[in-house]
């Protein structure tokens, strides 16, 4: 957990969890094609710098655990895996030599969620107020500590 990867002036680890389905929910995602898939998304995620930590391939749907270097937005990263996988496919399985265009066979949206380090092992990195020496960014993180528990009777947005 603490292996970050590194760019030229950062260090990262922005890892997703990421699920999207077939157009209309087609069970076709069995057999060789399973297998095929899988290594068809680890070269498209290498080519744009990105690794599969985990993933499942499921009959109507696919999860992965996607590690995306913050240069790259998940959208594009995504966007770029679903349609390009998308035309693989139908060279591959739909034998078609030209290129493909006008059908599609992921549905449009996905599930995307951030996968990180709990909440606890973050509140250890940051010291706590009243230990040491007070300064004004201790006093900042109480004040936002208790608004956001709702003991706060200020008006404000919410």
């Amino acid at each position: 957990m603490d292996e970050y990867e590194s760019l030229s002036h950062s260090k990262w680890e922005c890892k997703y969890h990421v699920v999207f389905i077939q157009k209309c929910r087609r069970k076709v995602l069995y057999g060789s094609l399973r297998k095929h898939l899988g290594e068809v998304f680890r070269q498209l995620a290498e080519q744009k710098e990105c690794r599969i930590e985990e993933g499942h391939l499921l009959v109507d749907h696919v999860h992965m655990m996607i590690s995306i270097p913050p240069k790259y937005s998940v959208s594009s990263v995504i966007g770029f895996i679903k349609g390009k996988s998308a035309i693989h496919l139908a060279r591959v399985y739909g034998e078609r030599k030209q290129n493909y265009a006008g059908q599609s066979f992921w549905a449009r949206g996905y599930f995307v969620s951030t996968v990180g380090r709990d909440e606890v092992t973050i509140s250890g990195l940051h010291p706590q107020p009243g230990a040491g020496r007070q300064t004004a960014g201790s006093a900042e993180h109480v004040a936002m500590t208790s608004h956001r528990q709702g003991g706060s009777t200020q008006p404000g947005p919410r």
